[in-house]
């Protein structure tokens, strides 16, 4: 474990050396809270941002305060367009992403893709908790791509850590979490689309789990391409 971690730090340092300008987005989820917690433990100057949808869980939202009186800064904090929001919910109510995967699609994009697009104008590169571990679709995420929207590079540095590694980094640095996480609860997006797992199921299942779609993602991370020889990303 000390060697991981000593690699995600030299990877976060050579990153923002060579990268800026770059940034987090953040889940608020474990895996984003490692990412912050390095930026902040050794004070790089990568800015950190979250996208508040309007839905999220009260939990959440305290963790926000909570990371602010941890390490003394403040995460910014991306809303969606009010006017795109009033006219999504005028067209198929407050729940209506319960009624088709198209409109499920429909809300995320306005609630989090959208937001998503107008906090990385102007950034070179992003960086995302995103672990291969995590879902099917996931398993071929690589260290740094070109995210194909955007055209901005994706770093995704826990690419290669296990669930295990993740706890045991908030273990080891006492990082504060979302409590919900004690529930069950290990993917966590907006409150209404969120469940606790059930025995035996992969780490996303309980997003949008009235879905018979495999596909478990809101739109922000889509096809990228990779970036250079992976196995040299991954020594460096």
């Amino acid at each position: 474990m000390d060697d991981k971690i000593a690699a995600l730090e030299q990877r976060l340092k050579d990153w923002s050396a060579t990268l800026q300008p770059l940034c987090q987005a953040s889940s608020l989820g474990a895996e984003d809270m490692v990412l912050t917690d390095v930026i902040c433990r050794l004070a790089l100057p990568i800015p950190v941002f979250t996208l508040d949808t309007g839905r999220l869980h009260e939990a959440t939202y305290r963790l926000l305060d909570r990371i602010y009186d941890h390490y003394g800064c403040r995460i910014t904090v991306v809303w969606p367009n009010p006017d795109a929001v009033q006219r999504l919910v005028h067209e198929q109510g407050m729940n209506g992403f319960y009624d088709s995967v198209e409109r499920r699609r429909r809300c995320c994009q306005v609630r989090k893709v959208e937001g998503l697009e107008r906090a990385l104008s102007g950034q070179r590169a992003w960086m995302t908790g995103l672990r291969r571990e995590q879902s099917p679709e996931r398993g071929e995420v690589a260290l740094e791509a070109t995210d194909a929207r955007t055209g901005t590079l994706k770093l995704s540095p826990l690419a290669d850590w296990s669930r295990d590694d993740v706890w045991a980094y908030l273990d080891r640095f006492s990082v504060p979490y979302n409590p919900l996480h004690e529930q069950g609860y290990v993917s966590i997006g907006c409150e209404p689309c969120t469940r606790a797992l059930q025995p035996g199921e992969e780490e996303r299942a309980g997003r949008w789990w009235w879905e018979t779609s495999g596909q478990k993602e809101c739109g922000l991370h889509g096809a990228d391409h990779a970036v250079g020889n992976e196995e040299e990303k991954v020594e460096s």
